[in-house]
């Protein structure tokens, strides 16, 4: 049977998450599960929950541990990527050294200065990951569930690594809009397709019905604000989580410019442009209630999580939206499955640039990860997206090339970063960025500084 590596392991509840999603489908309970961390507690953490699921539903799993990368890959069929290079040290680099500077990002793992510098943390490790599989596990599949996602799979395409990216923001958004529109989620049917955390809902149905007229008028009415002396005579978000009435104006203001809605949250994807957060006044004006992930990260506290999934696993082994592990059964069932997936660009979104990586619609089976041809995206959302592409190219090129010039020029490219600050400012910025991070930045050692 499979042999399952999951590489970052010690991770609170995303990794034990995982291992449920594959021990739901009773064809996958005969494999083996490879964990491997660094960090030998926080593994042992994971660990010792996955035996004790495979003790309470009586399964035939195999679980082994290691903190051996090598070890971990060796003879693996799939490799899951779930680490975080540098943690929350590194992190709170990303954050507060743009912030000193103007650059105010909410989570700052896709784009803008902390998605350039998460992923050249990154590339080392994925570098060493990629070199071994080749000896160790040619054939293997790696799924990477890691951010920045476009940049770390562009860059293991040209490292000749067989890898797709798995995010939620397309599972997530999809249920969003049909809450929105008041139809049931197996109801819906959708096409979507662009770039990570920048995917374009190209279609979005019930049957022969176009929702996109009633998406329209419910998030103008909830989401944006009001002329003065009108109120909004619509039921409000049934998520019930509204913030001052424009949880989602961001989004909602951008389908309203550019025609389509598209896949992140409108915290998240305000890093993205270069329209919403050019100063504290409109970000507190687009984003009243502040939203602030590394906070969160930071002050959160993890203790009983995996105590808590645990119970819930043990209570029901039931899979989650994730396709990490619908891509597993597909390959080993043969059963066919159709997933989103970030893939190289090779004829699947015919006005991005060939080679990058996109957000597609792709389908598994027992040969492997099959994107669909979606043709050309509308050209308005192809440019939006191309920003984006631009600071990932040139992001992708320094892990390659060891050029420290790359780095201060894929965040010269950024467009929130170019909305702020000035070419010497930006300068400025990555060169303290790359002194502060050179623990974590190999590759950049002989010029940090």
């Amino acid at each position: 049977m499979a042999k399952i590596a999951i590489v970052g392991a010690g991770g609170y509840v995303f990794p034990l998450r995982l291992i449920g999603d594959l021990l739901s489908h009773p064809e996958l309970q005969s494999c083996t599960l490879a964990l491997m961390d660094i960090d030998a507690g926080r593994l042992e953490r994971t660990a010792s929950a996955a035996r004790a699921l495979v003790a309470a539903h009586n399964l035939p799993t195999r679980i082994e541990t290691t903190t051996e990368q090598r070890r971990a890959l060796d003879g693996a069929d799939y490799v899951f990527v779930t680490f975080q290079i540098g943690g929350l040290e590194a992190y709170r680099l990303d954050v507060e050294i743009p912030r000193r500077y103007g650059i105010d990002q909410t989570v700052g793992d896709t784009l803008g200065p902390g998605g350039v510098f998460r992923f050249l943390r990154s590339a080392p490790v994925f570098r060493s990951i990629a070199g071994d599989l080749r000896e160790v596990s040619p054939h293997a599949l790696l799924l990477n569930y890691a951010n920045p996602m476009a940049m770390i799979c562009w860059y293991l395409d040209r490292l000749g690594c067989n890898a797709v990216g798995l995010c939620h923001s397309i599972q997530e958004t999809s249920r969003l809009m049909a809450r929105q529109v008041g139809v049931p989620y197996d109801e819906v049917r959708f096409m979507a397709a662009g770039i990570n955390h920048l995917a374009w809902f190209l279609q979005f149905r019930r049957g022969d019905e176009d929702l996109y007229p009633e998406l329209r008028r419910v998030m103008r009415l909830r989401h944006l604000p009001q002329p003065a002396g009108q109120t909004a005579t619509i039921a409000p978000d049934p998520e019930g989580d509204i913030y001052d009435g424009r949880r989602e104006r961001v989004r909602t203001e951008m389908m309203e410019s550019f025609g389509y809605f598209h896949t992140e949250s409108s915290h998240h994807s305000s890093e993205y442009s270069p329209y919403f957060r050019k100063n504290a006044a409109l970000v507190a004006e687009y984003l009243p209630e502040r939203w602030d992930y590394y906070t969160i990260c930071s002050t959160h506290d993890d203790s009983g999580w995996t105590d808590r999934l645990l119970a819930d696993l043990t209570t029901e082994l039931t899979p989650s939206v994730e396709y990490g592990a619908s891509i597993v059964l597909a390959r080993e069932s043969g059963q066919p499955s159709l997933i989103y997936g970030n893939v190289p660009n090779r004829g699947v979104i015919t006005n991005l640039p060939e080679g990058c990586c996109v957000e597609a619609p792709c389908h598994i089976d027992g040969l492997g990860v099959h994107p669909f041809a979606v043709g050309a995206l509308p050209p308005q959302c192809a440019a939006l997206d191309r920003a984006m592409i631009a600071v990932q190219e040139l992001a992708v090129e320094a892990a390659l090339t060891g050029n420290r010039e790359h780095i201060h020029h894929a965040v010269m490219l950024d467009p929130l970063t170019a909305a702020v600050l000035t070419l010497p400012q930006i300068r400025a910025m990555v060169d303290e960025m790359i002194a502060a991070e050179a623990a974590w930045l190999p590759d950049f050692a002989a010029t940090a500084g």
